[in-house]
């Protein structure tokens, strides 16, 4: 598997780089060719002449790409111009990236739930997994505020044919993941709603994690009923999730948004980290 690691070279971004327990679960996934990629925005410049920005950028790579190498990744490494996003989705598709990394430094000290508008446009525009590490943010020496990437899952799905597509990632991460905690929010509009459907959601569940013990993950499942990024958020706290994996842009066939904006409001509110699965292409 291929990953592309985007960096912006700040003490966070660096910090998540030279985590061995962040490197170790990327490997125990299959990752096993990394591509470093910064991207200079459009509107900066390299200043006076002699500045060398792009040369001072890929010296910095390179320390990056030795840490790399020497927890036996292969590495290449990228330092281009443009809109990060869109340069980093465009190198994503070039080299066949089978998942996207980058980090958010979470919440701010005054809770306003924002996170880098880099990461928000990958959420929103990646055709490829997208795992958003969560850094600290108000610290001299940031760290991973979950440097355990995989240990404990948490997966939310309203059943539409794109969650169906995010669970199919558990054949990766079954190689990290020790347990699993998979959730379905109702909403309070689903009204009208017999004993028997009432039921499906957990029956539905029940196959689902029927699936993760075959692979030896301990599993449990939760139907909850509220909002449902709230819930998903309290569930993350509840269960205390390393990762939430879901996918974005899903419609459940009660036709209710479950995740597109629900998707970017548990990224921006997330403590820990978020897997997220786009819909294929041609969706």
């Amino acid at each position: 598997m291929r990953a592309l690691y985007t960096t912006d070279l700040s003490a966070a971004s660096e910090a998540a780089i030279e985590n061995e327990t962040c490197l170790e679960c990327l490997e125990r996934i299959g990752i096993e060719t990394i591509h470093l990629v910064t991207v200079v925005p459009s509107n900066v410049h390299a200043g006076m002449p002699g500045m060398d920005l792009e040369g001072r950028r890929q010296r910095a790579l390179n320390r990056y790409q030795s840490v790399m190498e020497n927890a036996g990744f292969d590495v290449e490494t990228h330092v281009v111009r443009g809109t990060p996003h869109r340069r980093i989705n465009g190198i994503a598709g070039a080299v066949g990236a089978d998942l996207t990394i980058a980090g958010s430094r979470g919440k701010s000290p005054l809770e306003n739930r924002v996170i880098g508008s880099t990461t928000r446009n990958l959420a929103r525009t990646t055709v490829v997994p997208l795992l958003i590490t969560r850094i600290e943010r108000e610290t001299d020496e940031p760290e991973l505020r979950r440097e355990h990437l995989f240990r404990r899952m948490l997966y939310a799905t309203d059943f539409s044919k794109n969650a169906e597509r995010a669970f199919e990632a558990f054949s990766s991460l079954r190689y990290a993941a020790e347990s699993a905690t998979l959730v379905h929010v109702e909403s309070p509009k689903d009204t009208g709603v017999t004993a028997d459907e009432a039921d499906e959601p957990a029956a539905r569940l029940d196959e689902l994690a029927a699936q993760l013990e075959e692979w030896d993950i301990e599993t449990e499942i939760n139907v909850r009923q509220g909002d449902p990024a709230d819930e998903i958020i309290a569930a993350e706290d509840e269960f205390d999730a390393t990762t939430i994996l879901l996918g974005s842009r899903g419609r459940s066939r009660l036709r209710r948004l479950l995740l597109g904006s629900v998707s970017e409001s548990v990224i921006a509110r997330a403590a820990g980290n978020v897997y997220l699965v786009p819909p294929p292409r041609s969706a």
